[in-house]
């Protein structure tokens, strides 16, 4: 069965293009032109496996679904869609809890290429030589795509999740910004290392009884990242 995506843009030409290209790759694409319908369709089960998702839109900005989804627990992958060329928006966006962006103008191969990446890592996480991961109080199972901290469920989005998993599988070892760049994200992102950032503040803040003085999301200075077992 195809993968759907939903498309969120009110420009008819850019939703018609992305949609042309999407289903031209294999993936059951649907359409929509306002953020209050996304949201509405979004509420039935199942959800599809992947948002396109504009920043301006009519009635319920794309940031604000962004945001509103992922406080009621929807770990749906989502790209945002930007005609701002500005890292603040940009950046924003992450926090709000988007898994990638693409900066209009784009190439439609691009962004192709960008779901095939994001659906690749949120589906094909683990696999059967793979196990659980622990870390003090942190258990992760990459089979069942679970994250539990003092025994109680943690929802992550994909890339979180994936974050998580990489670190897991190095613990104790430093890892530099640009080193996770590319290995969680899987493409240069022009040495835009804050988005490494911004996912491990996300992380702390859903792992860490302080996120201030993490036990366990390590900074190192001047180098990068490294998770630990727990002071």
């Amino acid at each position: 069965m195809a993968q759907r995506v939903f498309v969120v843009d009110d420009e008819e030409s850019i939703s018609k293009l992305v949609e042309y290209n999407l289903q031209q790759a294999g993936f059951d694409v649907v359409t929509v032109d306002t953020g209050t319908k996304a949201y509405e369709m979004l509420q039935d089960v199942p959800r599809p496996d992947l948002i396109v998702l504009d920043l301006m839109l009519p009635g319920i900005g794309g940031m604000e679904l962004c945001q509103r989804l992922r406080r009621e627990g929807v770990t749906t992958p989502i790209i945002m869609l930007t005609a701002k060329d500005d890292e603040v928006d940009r950046i924003l966006g992450l926090e709000m809890g988007a898994d990638d962006y693409v900066t209009k103008p784009f190439s439609p191969r691009e962004l192709v290429a960008r779901v095939k990446a994001v659906l690749r890592r949120a589906n094909d996480e683990g696999g059967p030589e793979e196990g659980v991961y622990h870390c003090g109080e942190i258990m992760l199972d990459v089979n069942r795509y679970e994250v539990t901290i003092r025994k109680e469920r943690v929802d992550l989005t994909p890339r979180e999740f994936e974050l998580l998993h990489y670190l897991a599988k190095n613990t104790g070892l430093v890892m530099s910004r640009d080193h996770l760049l590319d290995k969680v994200w899987g493409y240069e992102f022009a040495g835009d290392t804050r988005i490494v950032d911004v996912h491990i503040s996300h992380l702390r803040d859903k792992l860490e009884r302080d996120p201030k003085q993490p036990e366990y999301i390590k900074t190192v200075r001047g180098v990068g990242y490294k998770l630990v077992r727990g002071d």
